[in-house]
């Protein structure tokens, strides 16, 4: 079975274009439909997918991802795999993008986290004569990080480096929990880089998650704060997120995670992703540790 396919290279995407005699931007409403395909939406049956394009002419796709037994906001968006699939590829903004429905509320909002956000070009296939507006549209009057941040604070999606470094196996901390055991140490070196890049300027409590599949293949995720809070994407979302778009199948192919989390943080993680993780793959060994800040 071939391989579902979450990022079209530039090169490929211009020759797609050219060959339908669009532009890149006329291009991605085309592609809306096999995007859709894609979703894991088992509890609403509503398949949502978002169609990106990347300054660097990579065009990225993102589709809503909901997992059954759980509540609902642990439900991936559309628009969010969007983003997350933007950071995976270490892209720094987005230029435009086609979406199958509407950006509800929590989306316009979660879009507020990347630089130059008002001016992301948006069409909605579902509508009659969708044509290209302005995300500024859709909100008009947006909260977002200007509000909170220094103006020239990293964004997401912009590089940044937390600091942070783990806690030394034989330190104790002021709860007396150890930071863990053995683990994997590629497993644990890639949840500590997901930390690092972790977009958390508001709670300051960065986190990362790293999983490892039966063939031992590792993905991993950053937690990624939103100005208003409620649309934040905890790491484990993140991490799935990269596990769909890798081609990852069903989730009990997730043996092994990783938690790298602030020590003291206000933001805690372990209890929600250890629920999730139970939820989608009981097998699944969780192993936490902690970091102190690199001064």
């Amino acid at each position: 079975m071939d391989r579902p396919v979450f990022v079209i290279e530039a090169t490929e995407a211009k020759s797609m274009a050219k060959s339908s005699s669009l532009t890149l931007t006329q291009l991605l409403p085309s592609l809306v439909t096999s995007a859709q395909s894609l979703a894991r939406p088992p509890i609403s049956n509503f398949h949502v997918g978002a169609v990106g394009l990347s300054p660097s002419g990579r065009i990225l796709i993102g589709v809503n991802v909901e997992f059954p037994g759980l509540p609902l906001h642990h439900s991936i968006h559309a628009e969010q795999f969007l983003l997350t699939n933007l950071s995976l590829h270490d892209e720094a903004n987005l230029h435009s993008f086609a979406v199958s429905a509407a950006p509800c509320g929590h989306c316009r909002q979660f879009f507020q986290e990347i630089r130059g956000a008002p001016d992301i070009q948006i069409i909605v296939t579902s509508e009659p004569n969708p044509n290209f507006t302005s995300l500024s549209h859709f909100l008009p009057y947006r909260f977002g990080p200007h509000d909170l941040l220094p103006q020239h604070a990293p964004l997401f999606l912009e590089p940044r480096n937390n600091g942070l470094k783990l806690v030394p196996l034989t330190q104790k901390l002021p709860n007396g929990v150890c930071n863990g055991d053995a683990v994997h140490e590629k497993l644990k070196i890639a949840a500590l880089e997901a930390a690092n890049k972790s977009h958390a300027p508001y709670s300051n409590s960065p986190s990362g998650v790293a999983i490892v599949d039966c063939n031992g293949k590792i993905y991993k995720g950053s937690y990624v704060e939103s100005a208003a809070f409620n649309p934040s994407l905890g790491p484990l979302q993140a991490a799935v997120v990269a596990f769909i778009v890798a081609g990852g199948g069903a989730y009990d192919e997730i043996v092994g995670a990783v938690l790298v989390e602030k020590d003291g943080a206000m933001v805690k993680q372990e209890g929600t992703v250890r629920l999730l993780l139970e939820a989608i793959s009981p097998k699944c060994q969780l192993q936490t540790f902690v970091c102190s800040i690199d001064e």
